[in-house]
């Protein structure tokens, strides 16, 4: 996408009820004070605001589409608009001394437009004073400014704030939108289509994914596992490094299990098309029957339970290797 569309929220990937109702609500001329995000992460919850705030703001929007040219669009942009906040978590949450200053911010009418936009990420992570505080502010809401507050969608948050706001659901993208957005970013495409699967429709988490080194080792992985040279009673070594390397993924270790996981299912579907004998770049070197391919997506199942127990994550994946070779 251009920078231009970065900043006119209905160009962007999916969430199409989203950009229905800010659609209607933007030409329509009734934006209510408040919204809540509610989504898992990397979905676009900030991108999408980012595109509203913009929206609202053009000074020559057709429809409910920022034009991108305007002096104000040039702003959001360029991450300069004087009428734009952004609050964020400080330490893993929002502090009651942000909503406090918010709170004397907002007592001053905006710079040079005719509304603020103030967006405050990860509300679930407000403790009850901060939460308190900020529902003050919504029951009251100051003149000629919007808050958009975001949420991660499994995570609580006190209902007196929900209330108060109008919830707009985010909801995870199609496979094919998240490739194009991960393509956009560079990533070749098998890895961009295998990332988008394991990320499960959030742009975001892929990209995450994509600057560890999960997707380089799970090549490396796979390809030793399906190379009929590499013997386990014989190659010990081979594994042992590889497992080693399978630990040092720390946090990344259980979505790289996914990985192997995504792989091992195509493997199945691939093996229950062709006569039970699964075919593809990897296995046309070493051949699995479905009973060996499901006996060995158990095993990684059976390592997901035991990574949930604090357990010794080399060994763990060392246990693991032997039992997918």
């Amino acid at each position: 996408m251009s920078d231009t569309s970065l900043i006119c929220f209905t160009s962007l990937y999916g969430q199409k009820k989203a950009k229905e109702l800010f659609s209607r609500s933007l030409i329509a001329g009734r934006v209510p004070h408040a919204f809540l995000f509610r989504g898992q992460d990397g979905v676009g919850k900030r991108l999408f605001a980012l595109g509203v705030a913009a929206a609202i703001n053009c000074r020559e929007r057709q429809g409910a589409a920022a034009c991108g040219n305007c002096s104000s669009c040039r702003k959001f942009r360029s991450e300069s608009h004087p009428d734009f906040m952004v609050i964020r978590p400080v330490k893993g949450a929002i502090k009651i001394e942000q909503i406090r200053q918010l709170a004397g911010e907002l007592s001053y009418p905006p710079f040079e437009s005719e509304t603020r936009i103030v967006v405050l990420e990860d509300v679930h992570t407000m403790r009850r004073e901060a939460a308190n505080s900020l529902l003050k502010m919504l029951e009251e809401p100051p003149a000629d400014n919007l808050l958009i507050l975001t949420a991660e969608s499994s995570q609580e948050i006190l209902p007196t704030l929900t209330s108060r706001c109008q919830v707009v659901p985010f909801t995870p993208l199609s496979i094919d939108d998240t490739t194009a957005i991960l393509v956009a970013h560079g990533i070749e495409f098998e890895a961009a289509i295998l990332l988008a699967r394991l990320s499960e429709g959030s742009p975001g988490r892929a990209l995450l994914y994509q600057k560890s080194s999960m997707v380089s080792l799970w090549h490396e992985l796979v390809g030793a596992l399906s190379d009929p040279a590499i013997l386990p009673d014989r190659d010990v070594g081979v594994l042992l490094r590889l497992a080693e390397k399978m630990a040092a993924q720390k946090d990344d270790l259980l979505p790289f299990l996914g990985l192997l996981k995504i792989w091992l299912r195509d493997l199945l579907l691939a093996a229950q098309a062709n006569g039970d004998v699964a075919k593809d770049d990897y296995s046309a070197r070493k051949s699995w029957s479905s009973a060996q391919l499901f006996a060995k997506l158990q095993a990684i199942s059976r390592a997901e339970r035991e990574l949930a127990r604090n357990c010794n994550r080399n060994l763990l994946c060392e246990v693991l290797l032997f039992a997918l070779q």
